[in-house]
């Protein structure tokens, strides 16, 4: 299965760099966020499998391609040399390769997910120690702080955080932009979606397309919330409701705040807000149904391609 192992870390290669470049420098998922953001989905799960599949296929290929046979084989004569002649060092160590990245991809997304959920929980009982429910509205909380700050809170009783800072300099509409946009967020569950290119990112910190994939999803999931809280008003309300709530303030007096700011909100990053911005104040056309059909078809190919050939190993 010479050919399986070497397409495959072609396609390793090739999602690795070139393809999330190019995908991150275009212009289209700002007229397709969704679309986009399975594509970048697509493309992460695909090149993970994809490095595991070729070190698995060229650790195979002395042992019928087949991973019960090396299986076998191994745990019962690997001390003993009784295995096929044509096995050298780098099949075992290819074999080995792909068992701990595998091993350390999941334990990565498993310990991301474990301290997420503990931050949260610290986080929401903070906020519920240090704030009040929205008249009218239980699952919104209003945080007594100067500064305009709006998120919201994932878990199993999900809730929006607002601050009164941003109470007094919005307005009606505006008010109503920002709360859409934040239950777009938990209604699509974007934290998950986060978590995902968060775990990868920190499982291959030396990589710096994980990076630049957790940014570039990081601005798809606020496009969709963007869109969806569109739907409630005009767009140029929302865009400046964002513009507002990205507004620096770390200069606020600590004294004025509950707790410290960095407790409260990371600072939003300024690319992020003027891409969201701009693309409000001059909407770029929908993209087309056959272009959004051809998209979603190579993502459904990405994964497929390395999918068949495990399936094939086991």
């Amino acid at each position: 299965m010479t050919g399986a192992w070497v397409g495959l870390a072609v396609l390793a290669l090739a999602l690795a760099w070139p393809v999330p470049i190019a995908l991150s420098k275009a212009a289209w998922p700002a007229r397709a966020p969704g679309t986009a953001l399975a594509l970048w989905q697509a493309v992460a799960l695909s090149g993970g499998l994809s490095m595991i599949g070729a070190l698995l296929a060229f650790g195979l290929t002395p042992f019928e391609n087949d991973l019960g046979v090396a299986s076998n084989l191994l745990s019962g004569h690997l001390l003993d040399g009784a295995l096929p002649t044509q096995t050298g060092a780098l099949q075992i160590v290819s074999l080995a390769g792909a068992v701990v990245l595998g091993v350390h991809l999941v334990l990565s997304l498993a310990t991301t997910a474990a301290n997420t959920a503990r931050e949260r929980r610290r986080h929401r009982a903070l906020i519920e120690l240090l704030s009040s429910p929205l008249q009218g509205s239980p699952d919104t909380r209003m945080l007594d702080f100067p500064a305009p700050v709006a998120y919201c809170l994932p878990g199993v009783r999900s809730i929006t955080v607002l601050t009164e800072g941003l109470v007094r300099v919005l307005d009606a509409a505006q008010l109503r932009a920002v709360l859409a946009h934040e239950r777009a967020h938990l209604r699509q569950y974007h934290h998950l979606v986060l978590l995902a290119f968060k775990a990868w990112n920190i499982a291959l910190p030396w990589f710096p397309i994980a990076n630049r994939a957790e940014k570039a999803v990081a601005l798809l999931v606020e496009m969709l919330a963007d869109d969806d809280a569109r739907r409630e008003v005009d767009d140029a309300s929302l865009a400046t409701a964002i513009a507002i709530v990205g507004s620096p303030w770390r200069d606020v007096d600590p004294a004025a705040a509950p707790i410290a700011a960095d407790e409260i909100v990371p600072e939003a990053d300024p690319e992020t807000l003027g891409a969201r911005v701009s693309r409000l104040i001059s909407p770029p056309g929908s993209l087309t149904r056959a272009a959004r059909a051809l998209v979603l078809a190579s993502g459904v190919a990405l994964v497929a391609a390395p999918v068949a050939v495990l399936v094939a190993l086991l």
